[in-house]
């Protein structure tokens, strides 16, 4: 197993915690000289908060264990390819590389819509690579969204049934 997919299995834990928190299952790993230095899983549901997606958890996580904002040489492991606001924090704390798992079609911006590599506004580059257990970090999206969708599917058949009940027509 190379060191990226050591590493991206341990993004993927940390996604399998945002899973079972009924979060978006993408998880983070921020590693410094083969040592993790940060984790992070989406946590915008349990936070109340737009921001807590799980790079950023992972930058900040980082940040604290080193005593600063700048993760120079750091590389950052994530499932699925980050989004806008997870880029301007990767950039902002000046990773050296990010490695994704799932490729993000509809939102990501390191491969999928890759214009700010010509941009000209950032002053840091960052080294990228994509489709690292891609597979298995895609299943796990997946399933949680074919969860998701029974879940709702079985609650609005539960709804419909109980319309259809003599106690529910009483209580009209």
């Amino acid at each position: 197993m190379t060191t990226d997919n050591t590493f991206m299995a341990l993004a993927l834990e940390q996604a399998q915690n945002a899973f079972d928190a009924s979060e978006v299952p993408i998880g983070a790993v921020l590693v410094l000289n083969n040592q993790v230095i940060g984790t992070g899983y989406n946590r915008v549901i349990e936070l109340n908060d737009a921001t807590a997606h799980a790079e950023i958890q992972a930058i900040r996580a980082a940040g604290k264990a080193t005593q600063n904002y700048r993760l120079n040489d750091a590389t950052l492991y994530v499932t699925l390819e980050p989004c806008t606001m997870c880029l301007g924090a990767i950039m902002h704390s000046r990773l050296k590389r990010v490695v994704f798992g799932a490729q993000e079609p509809k939102a990501g911006v390191i491969e999928s819509h890759h214009v700010w590599q010509e941009s000209g506004f950032f002053n840091h580059t960052v080294q990228w690579q994509g489709g690292v257990m891609a597979q298995t970090c895609s299943a796990l999206i997946t399933q949680f969204f074919a969860q998701r969708r029974a879940a709702k599917k079985a609650l609005k058949k539960a709804a419909a049934s109980s319309e259809g009940s003599p106690a529910f027509r009483d209580n009209k």
